[in-house]
């Protein structure tokens, strides 16, 4: 008996070892794939030892003056899904800068090795000084909201203006999906992200899609327009996944600030948003922030870029004429915001 036990778990050792073999050399064929498919196409700077890749798209002639509207992206993204959104709403009317944030698309995470909103934030506001940007409205969305508002704290004096797209901005019950939490650990998660993240990844994104555009239906096409394979590659899934395991603690410590900003401030949410809860994060925000306004979207989920982009696009030109009302210069009202309560 003995030794039938022993043979079954020898067999058994040999197929799982075949099946992650198969696993390996499918995850590699398929990442040399993906990066023969993408490139960079956009412009690359090196800031603090990392590079930084970014689209920046210059204003017309007659909207010389203009703040530069910065974009980023959330979890899981990178700099061409807010680049779809926006850059044809907003082209010649304003200088746009689209950023691959840290670790994700085709910029490299902070040679620190940190994740948190502020090690990111250092390197986009240097990205900024870097190009010479000395008056932005920064746009950040979902997880890039946590990252907008830390680049506020880091740079007060280039960031005149902030917009947070249903954004997360404070702590919430409950954790994160457990493959987050594998593929960021130290010795697991590298063999993870090199094993099971492309074969499984790649197939459940229509289920993806599905959950952060509800209630809408996922725009067509979207994940090619987004180039969303990059995010499988395993360093960049890895990145994402620390990111996204890091944010609650982040946030812990950094919400503790937010009276720090006093620039005017956007919020945006949609009312049918299950990814981030409106009732802790926006409400939170308009609570914290000095100078914030909130816009509501009926009806609308996580991604209302794509979904209510006009909408969207007119409160941000509107943010841009209370910028402008404050002469550039942050304003402490007498009193905050009364917060307008989420569905």
């Amino acid at each position: 008996m003995a030794q039938c036990y022993v043979r079954n778990m020898i067999s058994f050792l040999t197929a799982l070892l075949a099946a992650a073999s198969l696993f390996v050399a499918y995850s590699i064929y398929r990442a040399r794939q993906i990066s023969r498919a993408y490139a960079p196409d956009g412009s690359l700077a090196e800031v603090d030892g990392a590079q930084m890749h970014y689209h920046f798209v210059p204003a017309s002639q007659a909207a010389s003056g203009q703040p530069v509207l910065v974009f980023l992206h959330g979890a899981s993204g990178n700099a061409y899904d807010m680049k779809l959104a926006f850059e044809s709403a907003f082209e010649g009317r304003y200088p746009l800068l689209f950023i691959d944030r840290p670790g994700l698309g085709f910029s490299q995470r902070s040679r620190t090795g940190r994740n948190t909103p502020e090690s990111q934030a250092k390197l986009i506001t240097g990205l900024l000084a870097r190009l010479g940007i000395e008056s932005a409205i920064v746009v950040g969305h979902s997880l890039g909201g946590a990252v907008t508002a830390a680049v506020g704290l880091a740079a007060p004096e280039r960031v005149k203006g902030l917009v947070f797209l249903a954004p997360v901005s404070h702590v919430w019950p409950g954790g994160v999906n457990w493959y987050y939490t594998v593929a960021a650990m130290p010795v697991i998660g590298w063999l993870f992200s090199r094993t099971l993240t492309i074969p499984f990844g790649e197939r459940l994104v229509p289920q993806m899609l599905r959950h952060v555009f509800h209630p809408d239906p996922p725009v067509s096409g979207y994940a090619a327009s987004v180039r969303l394979p990059l995010l499988f590659r395993p360093e960049s899934f890895r990145s994402n996944a620390a990111d996204i395991c890091s944010l609650k603690q982040a946030v812990r410590q950094q919400s503790a600030h937010y009276g720090q900003l006093v620039q005017p401030s956007l919020i945006i949410t949609g009312t049918k948003d299950t990814v981030v809860w409106p009732s802790i994060h926006c409400e939170g925000l308009l609570q914290d922030l000095p100078d914030a306004e909130l816009l509501m979207l009926g009806a609308a989920g996580h991604m209302p870029q794509h979904t209510h982009t006009d909408e969207i696009v007119s409160g941000i030109d509107r943010l841009v004429e209370r910028v402008a009302g404050s002469g550039g210069k942050a304003r402490v009202p007498e009193t905050g915001a009364e917060a307008v309560p989420a569905e």
